[in-house]
Parts: structure tokens; sequence; C-alpha cells
């Protein structure tokens, strides 16, 4: 299975470095970020965790929860733990899966159903497709899918800045263009007709074509 955007994100229930979990409860009314690891002590991995510990406050702000997994158990989360405090100054600050039996990665789709055995008989190559990146909203929908090679480290600052953007554009009928930051001028959604957007924005728009309509962001 493939998750897509708009998918309901499957829920499962799981041990975590902070006790069980069934994932929809944990998730409650919150947003939230699952991002996935292929194995324990693995480097790119390791700068990844310090830094999501590190600018977890700003998940915090928004109202994001923040949840980390990886191929192996908790007890060894708990002793790579050590290691990423240690070399990024940062230990994780959230709970992260132990995915040993590979249960939820096969249940998003980032290993194949016929993967089974030790996850210790297995390389971080082996489980390279576990490099994922989910935003899951209130209602429990994906938003957002991010894959990465293992020799790419994730831009955290891009998954939030995308989380501002899902989380205006679910507020308000616009959409954001490219590159676009807090503050800076949105579009107003092709959804929206020419009334209703008079009556949204009675000070109009900057129109370069009639299916580009620019606005101030909302506040």
């Amino acid at each position: 299975m493939t998750l897509q955007i708009g998918d309901t994100a499957p829920n499962f229930q799981a041990q975590t470095t902070e006790g069980p979990i069934d994932f929809h409860e944990w998730i409650g009314d919150s947003w939230a970020v699952l991002f996935s690891h292929p194995k324990d002590f693995t480097p790119v991995c390791t700068t990844e965790l310090g830094y999501m510990a590190r600018i977890k406050p700003e998940f915090d702000r928004r109202g994001v929860k923040v949840i980390g997994l990886s191929v192996d158990s908790t007890d060894d989360h708990e002793t790579w733990a050590r290691d990423i405090e240690e070399t990024q100054g940062h230990a994780p600050n959230y709970p992260i899966i132990g995915d040993a039996d590979f249960t939820v990665s096969k249940l998003y789709g980032m290993l194949g159903s016929s993967v089974a055995g030790d996850p210790r008989d297995r390389t971080a190559v082996d489980n390279q497709t576990v490099r994922n990146v989910f935003v899951i909203g209130p209602d429990k929908k994906v938003k957002l899918v991010l894959v990465y090679p293992m020799t790419t480290g994730r831009n955290f600052d891009e998954v939030l800045r995308v989380i501002d953007s899902l989380q205006l554009t679910a507020a308000h009928r616009v959409s954001t263009p490219a590159n676009w930051q807090q503050g800076d001028d949105v579009i107003i959604a092709g959804s929206v007709s020419n009334d209703e957007a008079k009556e949204i924005w009675p000070d109009g728009w900057e129109e370069p074509k009639p299916y580009l309509r620019i606005v101030p962001q909302p506040r």
C-alpha cells in the first residue's frame, strides 16, 4: 500500500520510548509529524533526531506533535539517544516507536509485506525505504509525504514551512505560492468565485491573470 495525500493515516498500537500508544488517540485533536529511520546508530539519522529535538519547540508552538520511528527495539533507541545527545547536543524529547517487527513500516508502505525476521539481521540499506516524513492533520488525514534517500539529511525547517502553509490554508480559502514564507502574499483559492472573493476581500486583489488573484496573507 502506498499512502497518498488525503488518505486516512493507518492507526496502530506500538511501544515507544515513552510507553505504549494508540496512534490516533495519541494524535488527538493535534497535528502530527511521523518521521522514520531505517536503523538505529546510523550517521545521518543521528543528526536528524538531534536537530528535531532542538527545534521541537517550534512544532509545539504550532500545536504539532512529533514522533519518530526506527526499525529496531525501544531498548536500542534509548541507547542511541545517549549518542545523539553526546554528538548533537540534544537528546530526543519526543517518543520514538520501536518497529522491530516491521509492523508500522509495512502498514505505511515503507517496507514490503513479505519482510520478516530479526531486525538485527538487516542492514540500514535493507531498510533504506524507511526514510519518510508524514504530516497528519487533526482529521487523521495525510497532508504531506516526503521521502528522502539515506545519504541526504532531511530539512525540518521546510517541514515547518509546509505546516505553516497547511494550517493557513485549512483556516482560510487561500493557497501559498512557490517559496512562500510567513507574512508573504497568498493566492485566492481557485474554488472561490469573484463574487465570493469580493465579500472576503472587499479591498480587492492583484490580478495579473484571471486565474492568479493575489492578496495579503490573512491574519
